[in-house]
């Protein structure tokens, strides 16, 4: 297997649990500013345990980042290692026509 399938199984396995996809998400609408740990916890209703697992993963699998602000984490979504999943998912749509109405 080549470095970038392996990459796309990664991001896909850490996307393929439910609690994590609704971290990511919740990551994705809070973009561009972020948000701390305890608001995602809070928002996804989350223990605090749980929810630094399933950051930990997403992290690993570069679909988010972190930033520590004294003693807070802000996280992110990793928007370009997004792009780059659905292009891999997508690049051989239609034939390699992009623009077409079914792709």
């Amino acid at each position: 297997m080549d470095d970038a399938k392996d990459r796309m199984i990664t991001a896909l396995s850490a996307l393929a649990y439910g609690p994590r996809l609704d971290i990511f998400r919740y990551l994705v609408r809070a973009e561009p500013a972020g948000a701390y740990a305890g608001n995602i916890a809070e928002a996804l209703d989350m223990r605090a345990n749980t929810l630094s697992a399933n950051l930990s993963i997403l992290t690993r699998a570069g679909l988010i980042s972190s930033t520590r602000e004294g003693r807070f984490i802000l996280y992110r979504a990793n928007l370009g290692m997004m792009d780059t999943l659905l292009s891999y998912l997508t690049e051989d749509c239609c034939g390699g026509r992009k623009n077409t109405p079914s792709c």
